[in-house]
């Protein structure tokens, strides 16, 4: 269900009027802020998934976003055939009479994710304000809290704009940061680059780490695993479609937004690969603009970068699994009575979960957040890449 007037008239004051924007770029930019969190910002994702594994960093992201916007096109795609507008719906329609099996599993997954990805998403939020700002860290909490709660409960139309807001503002901090480092730092880009043909491996690689390309696409693939399950908080958005045209444009932008950001941050993170002070820093984006041009300025723009891609990833989290909560309640009311305390019933769920992500991350049990991470990616393989990929060949698309 669209979110209603009120959230639209929040959305015209402060957030991207999606209503002049078109539907593609709309969910484009939900599947960018769901991908780009405060790892992707820091650029420590970046490391330990691509650059590590050597010079085929920089030909792989096409693998890593080709699949991640194919998977994302088929998923809304279905959703949009089959009117499946949250993620349980979709589960018990396109798992079938398997449903018994794979939704609740799929349910597991997803759980999974808020407990992984969300809690992260507050906790590096919170740490970046406080290291920023000097509050105490439990307020930070409460502020990234504060500012998911409201967009949540406005609904996926609000979602959908702060996206598209975060987005621009994300895209722009990522170009203002890196262009000017990648220009002067183009010389120690090379020397990476030539070093890694080479043979050899930057200083974050493990000790045991080869420049093989099996290694390299096999953590690529795994990068693509661990990000495949957010799938599922793309189909409320699938709601305002009117035609599978749109889905087939947003599939293209969801390539290039995500594509152009991971390369673009590849290419900056290069000038530094062999900087010995990289060893032991938590924020490789520091960095680069520490030994390259405009520290005093980008330096804070960078910690703005993992604010904004914390709260952006927390929302697209925590959104999926309200939708899924209030259309269940929802399905069992009479028709006439689904507008009438939508906001409402948005509200109460929007509370549970983003309490419960504000209590993983606020009470010491990032230990479960780490392990939860752990088993994501195979989660999302057993789950959904293998039965999406079964849907694929069986049905040879017709049924999208």
């Amino acid at each position: 269900m669209e979110s209603s007037g009120s959230s639209a008239a929040v959305s015209g004051k402060f957030l991207v009027n999606t209503a002049a924007m078109p539907l593609t770029l709309g969910l484009a930019f939900v599947a960018f802020t769901t991908q780009f969190g405060g790892g992707f910002a820091s650029g420590a994702q970046i490391y330990q998934y691509f650059i590590n594994y050597g010079v085929w960093c920089l030909i792989l992201p096409a693998f890593t976003q080709g699949l991640y916007a194919l998977f994302f096109w088929y998923g809304m795609r279905y959703a949009h055939a089959h009117k499946a507008y949250d993620y349980r719906t979709f589960s018990d329609v396109f798992y079938g009479k398997y449903r018994s099996v794979f939704s609740n599993l799929f349910e597991i997954c997803y759980l999974i994710m808020i407990g992984t990805a969300s809690s992260a998403a507050f906790a590096t939020g919170a740490s970046t304000i406080s290291t920023l700002m000097g509050w105490d860290y439990g307020i930070c909490t409460v502020i990234i809290a504060a500012f998911i709660f409201l967009i949540v409960m406005f609904g996926t139309g609000m979602v959908r704009s702060a996206a598209s807001t975060l987005s621009v503002l994300i895209l722009a901090g990522l170009v203002a940061v890196l262009v000017p480092n990648i220009l002067s730092g183009s010389g120690m880009i090379a020397d990476s680059i030539a070093g890694m043909n080479a043979g050899a491996l930057p200083v974050l690689a493990a000790p045991d780490a080869r420049p093989d390309f099996g290694a390299a696409l096999w953590m690529a693939f795994l990068y693509f695993l661990f990000q495949l399950p957010s799938v599922s908080v793309m189909y409320q958005h699938v709601a305002a479609v009117t035609d599978k045209k749109q889905i087939d444009k947003a599939g293209l932008w969801i390539f290039f937004c995500n594509f152009f950001a991971m390369e673009l941050s590849i290419l900056g993170l290069l000038a530094v690969s062999f900087r010995p002070e990289l060893v032991g820093a938590s924020v490789p984006m520091l960095i680069l603009v520490q030994n390259g041009v405009g520290g005093s300025i980008l330096t804070p723009l960078i910690s703005v970068l993992i604010i904004l891609g914390a709260i952006s990833t927390g929302t697209n989290m925590i959104a999926g699994i309200v939708a899924r909560c209030v259309n269940a309640v929802e399905r069992r009311l009479p028709e006439a009575k689904r507008d009438h305390g939508h906001l409402g019933r948005n509200a109460v769920f929007a509370v549970c979960f983003t309490f419960a992500a504000f209590a993983i991350s606020q009470f010491g049990l990032m230990a479960i957040v780490r392990q939860g991470y752990k088993y994501l990616g195979y989660a999302g393989f057993i789950t959904l890449f293998v039965p999406f990929v079964i849907h694929m060949i069986v049905t040879r698309g017709k049924d999208i």
